[in-house]
């Protein structure tokens, strides 16, 4: 065996996407071995378990090869692609044309390793004059994002490599990952008698084992945790008062809400020890350096929004922001988040009147836009690389929802729950078989985009979505050969002769810089080596990264005057199969990022204030009916969304148990091993039970990832519970609509 044996690409599982290497069997398509890539920049060899099971991804599933389309009985029937585009846009066109481009929504756009595709999809929207989207951040982050936007004018990540004390809010990176090389950090952290880790978490899971401070609180009660946290520091005078006062707004206009808390209540309400809340938040305020991670424990939960300022509040007071083991404000290649800014007032979505944050639609209102006889009603939907029908809450009204449209258009791999809901389901190439990459792209200070080429062949019949995305356009009448021709002549001259005609056409045709992605797939994409069409989009990206941060791309070791730089950075990206340091920040670089008024950091939101001082008031999140609070969607060892249609690929917990304390399992009657019915409001699923001291008593929890319909040469079977058919749409948060999916109340009852 050779090293030309292995060909490299990355894990699609979590936001992190490891470097892994991929070592083909014999057919050339079964992945006989996966290793960690040692030569990716970021990861450096490292990666979990889940990564070396990718075969299950790739190779697991029944593949959708061939257009599809639906019949009146509601069977699907195969077409040619030339059939499925033309009637795909006339259809579309047609709802266009009789009540707007507004009324036809975007759902989806990529997964965790998978947006290079979906950047195309703006092109086929501004074609069809549609506005509204959504996607899965719309679903978890839009909350943290508008706190972000309004305090700071941008995303903030941490240095866990380098810091004293590590804060985790909701998070158990040993499962769920998001910080490189996550259980590596972990354990150099609690190995170190001086530095120390917080875990604010219902469950005792696998980081907080680890954790000297494990703050256990009841499930959705993190806001009395994290608002008696902030008023210890107050209370106690361990705010670093100098640093606020040269860096914050606001501060003095709120520090009474805090000066006035009762910590004992507060502690008492989120069930942690008064003694033990204040020794983590001394321990914090003590600090030279605090690194903070919040994450879906606290955005799908009770005052998410809320939590995720209070979560800051702990580190703007403590002065942990731009300095090495704090936070920090980076740079990106393409950036995921629209920055609505400090002052900026959103949009709302036609019907129910949401806020849009970040440009999207939050997805627990969806049924809302749709079920209605309102005018501006959606009517058409075009679902790309998204399973909404089992992702999003309430399933069955979003199936409900989904039934109503005029028209649903779905590209995926295979045939999901949404697809088999649709009128025609358009396939495409799996995530090995195509150039892919993803966004999700926050280290420090080395910052790594990663260009994924194909490790196998894709079968007869699905196209890469910018393809299917051009010819969508092109059908739609939004782009003629004549439009194209000049980039076409200008693109096979040279790269510095297309960035000139590029730039002249889209300043004198608007309509061109609007559906540039396709424009650039179409001129620029077939002069790309490797076959790299699909990386097209990537050229904008990169002149724009050079433009926006140029010191940065610089210290990387790229060169060039004017629009050599980003060239540089963009052929570095193309010829870089293990990935690229695109840029190297400095510590310096980051407080020019704060986008507010003077660069100081906003701690004063009105809302959220308001908010804080009537959650003493708060009634109690169960009765006598729903005695339990279900996680529904727990991260464990072996779940990954909806991916991995294949589930056969779990080593262990194969049928998703009903993870439940000994005091509950007593209580309902039931035993570990056994079956039970978890009830909610909105739906009863049949469960195995697994009995667990890691849970507390008045706390289940359900994994992610399962209840999906796979399909086998046998049939079609359905592996645990999807945990959707349990939760509703109604109970989300006020501010950014994000569901309550860590806190819904439920009662368990043996079978």
């Amino acid at each position: 065996m050779t090293d030309r044996d292995w060909q490299p690409s990355a894990c699609i599982l979590c936001e992190c996407n490891c470097g892994i290497e991929i070592r083909l069997g014999d057919d050339q398509r079964t992945f006989e071995r996966i290793r960690g890539d040692k030569a990716h920049p970021a990861s450096q060899g490292y990666t979990c378990e889940k990564a070396l099971r990718l075969n299950h991804y790739q190779n697991g599933q029944r593949r959708l090869t061939s257009p599809l389309r639906r019949r009146d009985d509601g069977t699907f029937e195969e077409i040619s692609w030339d059939v499925a585009i033309a009637e795909v846009a006339e259809r579309f066109a047609a709802v266009r044309d009789s009540y707007g481009g507004e009324t036809i929504f975007y759902y989806g756009g990529g997964g965790q390793g998978n947006h290079l595709g979906g950047a195309y999809s703006g092109a086929t929207l501004r074609a069809l004059g549609g506005k509204y989207r959504a996607n899965a951040l719309s679903q978890e982050k839009t909350g943290e994002f508008w706190v972000n936007g309004k305090m700071l004018g941008g995303g903030v990540r941490a240095d866990f490599e380098h810091c004293e004390v590590a804060l985790f809010v909701g998070k158990n990176p040993w499962q769920s990952h998001g910080l490189p090389r996550a259980r590596t950090t972990l354990k150099e952290i609690a190995n170190d008698p001086a530095r120390s880790m917080v875990v604010i978490d219902p469950r005792r899971t696998e980081t907080a084992e680890l954790a000297d401070f494990h703050l256990q609180v009841k499930p959705g009660t993190d806001a009395f945790c994290l608002g008696a946290m902030v008023a210890v520091m107050v209370q106690e005078r361990l705010v670093h008062d100098t640093w606020v006062a040269d860096h914050v707004d606001g501060w003095d206009a709120i520090a009474e809400h805090f000066a006035s808390v009762d910590v004992v209540e507060f502690a008492r309400r989120c069930g942690v020890d008064e003694a033990l809340l204040r020794d983590a938040a001394r321990r914090i305020a003590g600090a030279d350096s605090v690194a903070v991670f919040e994450d879906l424990g606290i955005q799908m939960n009770r005052h998410s929004t809320l939590n995720s300022w209070l979560e800051k509040l702990l580190w703007v007071l403590t002065g942990n922001f731009a300095k090495p083991g704090a936070q920090y404000m980076g740079s990106s290649l393409v950036n995921l988040v629209r920055n609505d800014g400090p002052k900026k007032e959103s949009n709302v979505s036609p019907v129910a009147g949401a806020r849009i944050i970040s440009g999207l639609v939050p997805c627990n209102v969806i049924p809302e836009e749709i079920l209605t006889d309102h005018p501006r009603r959606y009517r058409a939907m075009l679902v790309e690389s998204g399973n909404p029908a089992h992702s999003l809450a309430d399933s069955q009204r979003m199936r409900e929802a989904l039934g109503a449209l005029e028209l649903l258009v779905v590209i995926d791999v295979s045939l999901t729950e949404t697809a088999r809901l649709a009128h025609y389901v358009l396939p495409a190439p799996s995530q090995f078989e195509k150039f892919e990459a993803t966004f999700f792209n926050f280290d420090f200070p080395h910052n790594v985009f990663h260009l994924r080429r194909p490790v196998v062949a894709a079968p007869e019949g699905p196209l890469p979505e910018p393809e299917i995305h051009a010819r969508l356009v092109e059908a739609l009448g939004a782009l003629t050969a004549d439009d194209l021709a000049p980039l076409r002549a200008a693109a096979a001259e040279s790269r510095a002769a297309f960035a000139a005609a590029f730039f002249e056409a889209t300043t004198a045709n608007p309509q061109l810089g609007a559906l540039a992605p396709v424009v650039l797939y179409r001129t620029l994409g077939p002069t790309l080596p490797h076959g790299a069409a699909s990386a097209a989009v990537l050229w904008g990206a990169a002149h724009r990264c050079a433009l926006g941060f140029e010191a940065s791309v610089r210290r990387a070791g790229f060169t060039g005057e004017g629009l050599e730089l980003g060239e540089a950075l963009f052929d570095a990206i193309l010829e870089s199969p293990h990935g690229v340091s695109f840029t190297v920040d400095g510590w310096d670089d980051v407080w020019g990022r704060v986008r507010t008024d003077g660069g100081r950091i906003q701690v004063d939101i009105p809302e959220l204030v308001q908010e804080f001082a009537g959650l003493a008031d708060e009634a109690p999140l169960t009765d006598a009916e729903y005695p339990l609070l279900l996680s529904a969607g727990e991260r464990r060892s072996f779940t990954a969304n909806t991916i991995i249609r294949d589930a056969t690929w779990r080593k262990r917990d194969a049928g998703g148990a009903l993870r439940v304390s000994p005091t509950d399992a007593t209580a309902a009657g039931v035993s570990d091993g056994g079956d039970a019915l978890i009830v909610t409001a909105r739906g009863v699923a049949r469960v195995r039970v697994e009995v667990t001291d890691t849970m507390q008593a008045g706390h289940v929890s359900l994994p992610n990832g399962m209840g999906l319909d796979e399909e086998h040469d046998d049939g079609t079977t359905r592996v645990g519970v999807a945990p959707n058919e349990l939760t509703d749409a109604g109970h989300r948060d006020w501010i950014a609509g994000t569901p309550w999916h860590k806190s819904v109340p439920a009662r368990l009852t043996p079978v």
